[in-house]
């Protein structure tokens, strides 16, 4: 099988899979995208599981039918390698239930929430064997009305990750001459 034919392969598995988790809602059909023993992890929550059984049971626990009505993934980028894709997406949904992986524990604020994720989703042969995803939990705690407005502020992180995204505005500090903030 030459290359180009493994990665086409590789990324209508992942497309399957994310198919499965947010349109089919179908947890079978997801964990047949999957080794026998996989591992899912949410970084910034450490929300996830590894082997078969756990991770089956965290996705129909917690993740596959667990999130907004309006939850929406956009493709910002996609990498394909031999073994493993990587995926930058823009995540967007209205937090009027809880939503486990992502603010485990945190009652409906009614906030819009929209920030960029990161997929790395490594294979063994066609099928997924881990999958870690990463978002800057300070955002989400930020849009979600967490974090109050006077300290966000302070703080060097992106509320408003979309206009970032697409062509906003960038951190001030990086036109800012720098020895002006010493003193």
């Amino acid at each position: 099988m030459t290359t180009d034919s493994v990665r086409s392969q590789l990324e209508r598995v992942w497309e399957l899979h994310t198919s499965s988790e947010f349109a089919t809602l179908d947890v079978d059909a997801t964990m047949e995208t999957m080794t026998d023993a996989p591992a899912v992890l949410h970084v910034p929550t450490a929300m996830g599981a590894r082997g078969r059984g756990p991770v089956r049971d965290f996705y129909r626990r917690w993740f596959i039918g667990r999130n907004p009505r309006d939850f929406t993934i956009a493709t910002l980028t996609r990498t394909v390698g031999d073994d493993r894709i990587a995926d930058e997406m823009l995540v967007s949904f209205t937090h009027d239930i809880e939503v486990p992986w992502i603010l485990p524990g945190v009652a409906p604020t009614g906030r819009a929430i929209s920030i960029a994720v990161i997929a790395v989703v490594s294979f063994d042969g066609v099928l997924i064997a881990s999958e870690r995803i990463y978002w800057d939990q300070a955002s989400v705690l930020g849009q979600a009305g967490l974090i109050e407005p006077s300290t966000m502020a302070r703080l060097p992180v992106a509320i408003d990750q979309r206009a970032t995204l697409t062509d906003g505005p960038l951190n001030e500090l990086a036109s800012t001459d720098r020895r002006s903030l010493s003193g």
